[in-house]
């Protein structure tokens, strides 16, 4: 079998082309998407991340506003600025940006931005909705992981699939969204015992757990697809000798190319599948309000 390279900007062209679409339709009825993004302190790879939002929202015709706070600000006064977004019509969905100062409670800040809004999917409410099969304002890389398997062709009915990490926001609910696709999952985290054995089997291998190089060619199946959600920093030397920071993932790319049927590079990968289905939640998020809105219409005729 070829190998074949999952470049996610390939993956996210489609999505963005509906995307454009959608946000048209949208603007016939004067409903204009618009994105708040929030920023505590001053964080270079938060800037970064924010850069590339601007960029790809701008393309898709969506308002994108940045609201940057003091690294002192208090959970509760973030939570008050949070509650005002949270009833502003103007604004439509809204990002927390990662990561946070540690005297500010995460997990309070999440479930501060309503669920309607929440287009990162980070919400209980949008979490939990995953178990119904409810993806429309689902966690954005658990949902961006999936694209990209689905990108390949693979046909997911009765796939075995492990899934290595069982984070929160990626590796529980990318288990659930790939059951509900009727999936054979297996989901893998620091208590398995013996790793190698459970991907070795694997038709696709989803992994998330921030280890640079913990999955190698001799724990993959051949012709099986790796989906490469990690990102890490790691130094190593250039041409001239010196010590380099490198962005890679959580497989090793060289030795799994050789063996794998496609691989997600990183980076390259999943991340800009991941920032459109971010935009594709922003535009879900202002359809359902939208919708709710000519309900409650109706409901006042």
């Amino acid at each position: 079998m070829s190998h074949k390279t999952l470049r996610g900007k390939a993956v996210a062209g489609p999505i963005r082309e509906d995307i454009k679409w959608r946000v048209a339709e949208l603007g016939k009825h004067g409903w204009i998407p618009s994105l708040a993004s929030i920023e505590v302190g001053d964080n270079p790879a938060a800037k970064l991340y924010i850069r590339n939002q601007r960029r790809v929202a701008e393309k898709l015709n969506i308002i994108f506003e940045e609201w940057q706070y003091p690294e002192h600000i208090t959970t509760e006064e973030l939570v008050a600025a949070i509650s005002a977004m949270n009833v502003n019509p103007k604004i439509t969905g809204i990002i927390l940006q990662r990561p946070l100062p540690n005297h500010i409670d995460l997990g309070v800040i999440q479930t501060a931005i309503t669920a309607a809004k929440d287009v990162e999917g980070m919400h209980p409410t949008n979490i939990g909705k995953v178990v119904y099969d409810d993806y429309i304002l689902g966690p954005c890389t658990s949902l961006a992981s999936v694209e990209c398997l689905k990108a390949t062709g693979m046909e997911l009915r009765g796939l075995e699939v492990v899934v290595v990490g069982h984070s929160e926001i990626v590796g529980k609910p990318l288990g659930l969204h790939l059951m509900g696709e009727l999936a054979t999952v297996t989901v893998c985290h620091h208590g398995t015992r013996n790793l190698a054995v459970h991907t070795r089997r694997a038709d696709a291998v989803f992994v998330a757990v921030g280890k640079p190089g913990l999955i190698t060619g001799n724990m993959i199946k051949p012709g099986a697809a790796v989906i490469d959600i990690g990102i890490n920093q790691v130094e190593v030397e250039n041409s001239e000798g010196a010590l380099v920071k490198k962005t890679v993932g959580d497989v090793d790319f060289d030795s799994v190319h050789d063996v794998a049927g496609w691989i997600t590079p990183v980076p390259g990968g999943v991340g800009p599948v991941t920032l459109s289905i971010l935009m594709r939640n922003t535009v879900a998020a202002v359809e359902a309000q939208r919708n709710a809105y000519k309900a409650g219409m109706r409901a006042g005729d």
